[in-house]
């Protein structure tokens, strides 16, 4: 592996949980980090990118100065419409979610248990919150995949052994992917599959708050 410490960044990150998306797989993507899944380019399969607002079959990010303003995804960023895109109301939309049709979300998460539970719509001291889509996709979609920074801004471990915050949904979370690596969320717990360049395992248990168990296969995480 290499020597010089190369922390994954967000569009990595991304890329990576998209190359799982199989084959007429339809995929909603979260706020944030997960929007960027859609820029990755499956040259064999074809994927049906859904957004909560309604859009059904869109594609990359828009390149800057080609926006159209009527067309952006959950997260509010413009978007580009594949051949056969569908605009739908927003009812319609989430019918698709709680009806379970939906393979797989991708979410933003403040917190990931060792059992899959997770946290994304409230911070400790927040009044309120911002739960928009995130229950009915979490309960809703075949499989959960989260994308986030390993620690806090301070420092502090993202990956528990339970969560701390208010819960979006327990026992979903399926796959995991940091700025330090690839993570499976397995009935024992916390699987190190990928790593980040330059990291050693211990590096990562070290900012890691629940244990991780490091695959017999572990290889340097790498977008193909």
């Amino acid at each position: 592996m290499a020597t010089e410490k190369t922390p994954i960044d967000r569009q990595t990150m991304a890329s990576r949980l998209a190359m799982e998306f199989q084959d007429d797989w339809v995929v909603n993507l979260g706020i944030g980090i997960p929007t960027l899944c859609s820029n990755y380019k499956h040259t064999e399969r074809e994927i049906i990118f859904q957004s909560e607002n309604g859009v059904i079959g869109y594609g990359a990010l828009s390149p800057e100065g080609e926006e159209d303003p009527h067309l952006v995804n959950a997260g509010g960023q413009h978007v580009t419409l594949n051949p056969g895109a569908a605009i739908v109301h927003h009812a319609d939309s989430f019918a698709l979610i709680r009806g379970g049709h939906v393979d797989v979300t991708v979410l933003g998460a403040y917190e990931v248990a060792e059992n899959g539970d997770f946290a994304n719509w409230k911070t400790l001291g927040r009044k309120g919150g911002g739960i928009g889509g995130a229950m009915d996709l979490a309960v809703g979609a075949k499989r959960v995949f989260v994308a986030m920074e390993h620690t806090t801004r301070e420092g502090e471990p993202r990956l528990l052994k339970r969560c701390n915050l208010p819960l979006t949904a327990v026992g979903v979370v399926k796959l995991v992917c940091t700025n330090l690596g690839l993570i499976e969320v397995t009935p024992d717990g916390f699987v190190l599959k990928e790593i980040a360049p330059g990291y050693t395992p211990k590096e990562v248990q070290d900012v890691t708050d629940a244990e991780l168990t490091v695959a017999s296969d572990l290889k340097e995480l790498q977008v193909r």
